[in-house]
C-alpha cells in the first residue's frame, strides 16, 4: 500500500508485511498503521497491536488478559498438529503455556539458566569470537570479501550453544542444519511437504536430545543439560525427558536465526552509523548501551507468533478485541514508538546509557524479548555475544565494510539474512 495517502486504509496487514516493499523496509508500513490503524483486524480475524503502550500493557497481561490456546483449541491454530512432530512439541513448549503449568516449567529452567550461569559463559564467547575472527582475517587482508553472516553470525551462536549443552561442535552444526527446516514448516500456511521436512529434522532433533539427556544423567558435566537433569536436594520435583526436550528443542529454534540477525543488525550499524562507534571503545556501560539501541532498532522478530487469546472483551484504541479473539503484537512497530523513544528512527545509544538492561533513560521498555511471564529467557546469553563480539570486530577490523548489499530472507516475520559481504577498506579511503 502506499503509506504516503494517509486516507488508506489496510485490509490485511500481515499480508503487507510479506510485500517486497515491506520486507526492504517494513518501518514506513509500522509508522501509518500505528498512526491510522493501531488495534488492526486482518482479514483473517487476528488483530495485530502497533503502538507501544498497547503491546507492553498485553505482554505484561498475558497469563491474565491473554492466554496461550486451550488444549482442545489447538486444532484451530495448528490445524495438522494431531499428525505432526513439529507441531506436537511446539503446543508442549514453554511459551504455549500458562500458569500454573508454566510457572512450574519456568520455574524449573530458571533455577539453573541464570544470569551467573550465562556470565560464566564469557571467556568461552570471548575464545569464540576470536577464532571466528582469526578464520576470517586472511580473506579479508588479501582483499577478498567475505560473508559475515555465515563465517561470523550464524556460528557464533551455534558454538555458544554447544558449550552451553556440554555438546560437540559437530553435533551442533548438524543439528542447526535442519533448523531452517523445522523453521518453514512451523509457518502458518506451509506445505505438506514442508511440513514433512520439518518433521523429519524434530525427529533428528528429539532422538540427539533424548540420548544427550541420557549421557549427562549418567555422566554429568559443568553445562546446563546437566544441571537441568541433576538432583537438586531442595527440590524434589524435575523435570521429565519429555518436557526437557521439549525445553531444548525450544531453544534450538528461538535462538540462532534470532542472535545471527542482530549481530548482523548490529555490524551493519556499526557501518552505516561510524559517529557512534566511540561507545564501543568505552567501558562495559558503553557496549551495553549501544547493543540495547541495535536492539531496540532492528528487532529480529517483527510479530509475535504465539496465539495470545483474549479472555474477554478488551477496549483499546477505540476498538474492542472480542473474547477467545487471537491477539499478535507487532513488536518492531513498538520499539519505534515516538511516544515511548523520542525521534525513534534515529540510532542514538545514549537512550541507554547507565540505565538497567532493556530500559531507556526515560523509563521506556524495549520490547524485542517480550515482557512479563514470557520474557525470553535467552535475553542474557544475546546481550553477552554481542557485548563480546562488536569491540573485538571494531579493535580487529577498524575498516570494515560492506562489500556489496545484505541479501535478506524473504520473511514477515523474521528479519534475517541469508548473506551480509564484507571487505577491508583500504586505510585512508
Amino acid at each position: 500500500m502506499d503509506v504516503q495517502e494517509t486516507t488508506a486504509t489496510c485490509g490485511d496487514a500481515f499480508a503487507e508485511l510479506a510485500s517486497p516493499a515491506c520486507m526492504h523496509d517494513p518501518y514506513p508500513f509500522m509508522r501509518w498503521l500505528r498512526e491510522h490503524d493501531p488495534v488492526h483486524r486482518a482479514a483473517s480475524g487476528l488483530f495485530l497491536l502497533s503502538r507501544h503502550a498497547d503491546i507492553y500493557w498485553a505482554l505484561k497481561a498475558t497469563g491474565d488478559a491473554f492466554r496461550a490456546p486451550a488444549p482442545d483449541e489447538l486444532a484451530r491454530y495448528f490445524p495438522r498438529a494431531a499428525t505432526s512432530l513439529s507441531l506436537n512439541l511446539l503446543a508442549s513448549s514453554l511459551a504455549m503455556k500458562d500458569p500454573p503449568t508454566h510457572t512450574r516449567l519456568r520455574r524449573l529452567i530458571s533455577r539453573d539458566f541464570t544470569m551467573g550461569q550465562i556470565d560464566n559463559l564469557r571467556p568461552g564467547i570471548a575464545r569464540i569470537v576470536a577464532a571466528r575472527l582469526d578464520g576470517m582475517a586472511p580473506a579479508l587482508e588479501r582483499g577478498e570479501a567475505v560473508d559475515l553472516h555465515r563465517e561470523f553470525a550464524l556460528a557464533l551462536p551455534m558454538l555458544v550453544f554447544a558449550e552451553l549443552f556440554g555438546m560437540p561442535h559437530d553435533d551442533m552444526f548438524g543439528l542447526a542444519a535442519g533448523i531452517g527446516a523445522i523453521l518453514e514448516g512451523l509457518r502458518p500456511h506451509a506445505s505438506d511437504p514442508q511440513l514433512t521436512a520439518a518433521d523429519a529434522a524434530s525427529a533428528r532433533v528429539q532422538t540427539y536430545f533424548g540420548c544427550l539427556i541420557q549421557r549427562k544423567r549418567t555422566d554429568p558435566r559443568h553445562d546446563i543439560v546437566s544441571m537441568l537433569v541433576g538432583a537438586h536436594d531442595d527440590d524434589a520435583d524435575m523435570l521429565s525427558d519429555a518436557e526437557l526436550i521439549s525445553m531444548l528443542w525450544g531453544m534450538l529454534l528461538g535462538s540462532f536465526a534470532t542472535t545471527a540477525a542482530t549481530i548482523d543488525h548490529a555490524v551493519l550499524a556499526m557501518l552505516a552509523y561510524p559517529e557512534q562507534r566511540h561507545w564501543l571503545h568505552k567501558d562495559a556501560v558503553g557496549v551495553k548501551a549501544f547493543v540495547e539501541e541495535v536492539l531496540r532498532c532492528d528487532a529480529p522478530v517483527m510479530f509475535s507468533s504465539i496465539p495470545r487469546i483474549a479472555q474477554r472483551d478488551i477496549e483499546l484504541g477505540g476498538m474492542v478485541i472480542p473474547k477467545s479473539a487471537d491477539v499478535r503484537m507487532l513488536i518492531a512497530a513498538g520499539n519505534r514508538d515516538p511516544d515511548a523513544f523520542a525521534d525513534p528512527d534515529r540510532f542514538d545509544p545514549a537512550r541507554f546509557y547507565g540505565t538497567s538492561p532493556g530500559m531507556s533513560t526515560d523509563g521506556k521498555i524495549m520490547l524485542s524479548f517480550g515482557h512479563g511471564i514470557h520474557f525470553c529467557l535467552g535475553a542474557q546469553l544475546v546481550r553477552v555475544q554481542l557485548a563480546e563480539s562488536l569491540p573485538r570486530i571494531q579493535a580487529r577490523f577498524p575498516t570494515l565494510a560492506l562489500a556489496e548489499q545484505p541479501t535478506r530472507e524473504p520473511s514477515a516475520f523474521l528479519r534475517t539474512f541469508r548473506a551480509l559481504p564484507v571487505r577491508l577498506h583500504a586505510r585512508g579511503s
